[in-house]
C-alpha cells in the first residue's frame, strides 16, 4: 500500500492467446533511487488463479524506478506440455520471450498497476488502475 512517501505496485496477467488469466507465473521486483542508481531486489511472488499477484513486497522510501521481471518460459512450457497430452507435436513453440522486464518510473504516493498482456509471440503493457 502506498504512503505520502513511497508508491506502490501491482500487476496482473492475462493470457491473450487463450482469453484468460495467466496462473503460476514468477514475478520478481526490483526497485532504485535515481536512474544512476544500483537496482536492489526485494523480493518476488506468482500469479494465483486469477492471473493477479497480490503480495509482492513493499517498496522502499525513496523509490524513482521499479523493475517487474516475469519468468513466462516456463508458463509457456507448461502449456505447451498440457496441450501436447492428447495431440501429436505440430511444432515446437517454446517461448519466444522466455522472460518479460518491465521497467517504468513512479512517484511517491501514487499506486501503479501494470496489467501484462501476454501471448506465445508478443506482449503489451500498459499502466492501469
Amino acid at each position: 500500500m502506498s504512503t505520502e512517501t513511497t508508491a506502490s505496485v501491482s500487476t496482473h496477467i492475462l493470457d491473450t492467446s487463450v482469453g484468460r488469466p495467466a496462473e503460476g507465473v514468477a514475478i520478481s521486483l526490483s526497485a532504485r533511487s535515481g536512474s544512476d542508481a544500483e537496482w536492489v531486489a526485494l523480493g518476488g511472488s506468482a500469479t494465483d488463479a486469477d492471473g493477479r499477484c497480490k503480495d509482492l513486497p513493499a517498496l522502499p522510501e525513496g523509490t524513482t524506478h521499479v523493475r517487474l521481471d516475469f519468468e513466462t518460459e516456463a508458463y509457456f512450457s507448461k502449456k505447451q506440455a498440457e496441450a501436447q497430452q492428447d495431440a501429436p507435436r505440430v511444432r515446437d513453440s517454446g517461448a519466444f520471450f522466455p522472460e518479460v522486464t518491465i521497467t517504468f518510473a513512479v512517484n511517491p504516493g501514487e499506486h501503479y498497476h501494470v496489467p501484462l498482456l501476454l501471448n506465445p509471440f508478443g506482449y503489451s503493457v500498459y499502466r492501469g488502475s
